[in-house]
């Protein structure tokens, strides 16, 4: 089967939408795209707000409901990650296919409505739902975004746009810590023993980031949409029926409507799919009794290994459905080392910084007695400038070695990795509070580096078309490898060590070797795998007139 780009099929487009890449990519930015990602900043602040908050309500949540760190660390990775990945699957597609604007606003509404309702949660399986439906909705936004900015920005300046929409995720990340401890504390102080509706200090705090992003909503819509592919020189028209293609990836990649996808691709597709369902559900049943969580739903399994088992499954089951529909956007992604090599290698950078994120502030308040207040002054603060500084800084590198040498993002990307490790060991082996907050703002602000570089080789490596897809598969490697394992991972080695959470978070360091290993490869594909975009597509079946 042979895919036609969309780039050149659609009639009636202006003519200003027709301009060359070559003329594109010399023309000034207009002021409404800086503006434009202004607001998705904004947005992607917000996004981490009521994702990181969590660390902050840690130490009180145990408390109140009676967990222990392997669940917290499921809750604030795994629980959200899979939900996050997998939705983020068929959400790529429809923001491939449709209004970005318009899907980044329901999702914004959506996850904002989760997040609220958080504050209402009075056992860990309400919470647990509520964490489900955030993730969900946050799954909107990176692939919309993404999108977006490729839109609005030419190429010689995509790492350091991307980069500034990142900024984001570290300034919400950060002032996180702020907000809920003012929250907790303040509510705390004046309803001792619980407020209007019995709620204490960590339900309110949900509330107080959640119901803000229902107005930021109404904000994100009136943004205009630009045309799709026209800054490089290949304008794409709308798609006539968007909503197929994302009814056609659920059945891809949502259990068990996976197997009616992979029935519908014949019986070898099926079989297939039934033995890759066999194989993780056993996968999850070793893992659940080698290392077993306190949290169960179903019997002889963790939710920790049922979700992640879950979540593995529905990748493979997706992207053998994507090499049977779409070959060329398979080959440039799944089928391209040179992707695998970079996703992957970020994934280990973001498997130890959402550790090191979520852990921070309940290492700080048990082992050192530090008031939530001044974490969030001197630890979520500093953490806010610290990611701030390093995605602009890496994707500003990022970009001028990518104009000395073809391999220049994949060095910053390395640097992220390596240049991580040092800062965490010693934040973790201290018992100086000044020297763990300086060796946590040089963690954060490393790691950030990284992040602006690898998302635009991600979509350096692929077509125009498949940008959503290739932003939804980039994520499934930083939640489901980073965001999936890594807090969990420090949680549970914490809680199976007396909960002593420097053992935990030092664990997460055997992620590094892994990471060099696929990021020296990258090193040496990248360059030719960029090179080649066109060529391997055509040689996958795509049809490009030009």
């Amino acid at each position: 089967m042979r895919h036609q780009s969309r780039s050149n099929r659609g009639r009636g487009l202006s003519e200003e939408a027709k301009v060359s890449a070559s003329e594109a990519a010399s023309q000034k930015v207009p002021t409404y795209s800086w503006y434009a990602l202004g607001v998705l900043v904004v947005v992607y602040m917000l996004n981490f707000i009521d994702r990181q908050i969590l660390s902050i309500l840690a130490n009180d949540i145990k408390a109140d409901l009676g967990v222990s760190d392997d669940y917290l660390g499921f809750l604030y990775g795994t629980a959200f990650a899979v939900f996050y990945a997998l939705f983020g699957i068929p959400l790529g597609k429809l923001a491939d296919s449709w209004k970005r604007i318009r899907l980044m606003a329901i999702g914004l509404a959506l996850w904002s409505t989760m997040t609220a309702l958080s504050g209402f949660a009075k056992n860990a399986a309400t919470l647990t739902i509520a964490r489900v439906g955030v993730g969900v909705g946050e799954a909107t936004a990176s692939p919309s975004a993404y999108s977006l900015i490729s839109d609005w920005f030419p190429a010689r300046l995509r790492a350091t746009a991307l980069a500034i929409y990142s900024s984001g995720l570290y300034i919400g990340g950060g002032i996180s810590l702020l907000i809920g401890a003012l929250v907790v504390e303040n509510w705390n102080a004046t309803y001792p023993g619980g407020g209007p509706l019995g709620l204490v200090g960590w339900q309110a705090a949900f509330l107080a980031v959640g119901i803000p992003g229902l107005l930021l909503a109404i904000w994100v819509l009136s943004l205009r949409e630009p045309v799709r592919g026209a800054i490089d020189g290949m304008p794409t028209p709308e798609d006539p029926a968007p909503w197929s293609g994302f009814f056609d990836e659920l059945l891809q990649v949502i259990p068990p409507f996976t197997l009616i996808g992979a029935a519908k691709r014949g019986t070898m597709a099926l079989l297939y799919n039934i033995a890759g369902a066999v194989f993780f559900a056993v996968l999850g049943w070793v893992l659940s009794q080698n290392f077993p969580a306190t949290s169960s739903i179903v019997s002889g399994y963790s939710d920790q290994w049922l979700f992640l088992g879950v979540g593995y499954y529905a990748v493979f089951s997706w992207a053998m459905g994507l090499r049977a529909r779409d070959l060329p956007t398979f080959h440039l992604t799944w089928g391209s080392p040179a992707f695998l090599t970079v996703i992957l290698g970020y994934g280990t950078v973001a498997f130890m910084a959402y550790a090191a994120s979520y852990w921070g502030a309940p290492y700080a308040e048990r082992t050192m007695g530090v008031d939530k207040s001044d974490l969030g002054w001197f630890l979520g603060a500093p953490s806010a400038v610290a990611g701030f500084l390093g995605v602009i800084l890496g994707g500003r590198m990022a970009d001028y070695l990518l104009e000395r040498r073809p391999d220049g993002r994949v060095w910053v990307i390395l640097f992220g990795l390596v240049g991580t490790v040092p800062p965490t060991i010693v934040a973790y082996t201290t018992d100086n509070v000044v020297i763990f907050y300086i060796a946590s703002f040089f963690t954060q602000m490393v790691s950030a580096s990284a992040l602006g570089a690898a998302a635009a080789t991600s979509q350096a490596l692929v077509l125009p078309r498949m940008r959503g897809l290739a932003t939804a598969t980039f994520f499934l490697s930083t939640t489901l490898i980073g965001l999936g394992i890594g807090p969990f991972l420090a949680g549970y080695v914490s809680a199976t060590n007396g909960d002593d959470l420097s053992i935990g978070m030092l664990a997460t360091l055997v992620a590094a070797p892994f990471g060099l290993v696929m990021l020296i490869a990258a090193l040496k594909l990248v360059p030719a795998s960029a090179a080649s975009v066109v060529e391997r597509a055509k040689a996958a079946g795509e049809v490009i007139d030009k």
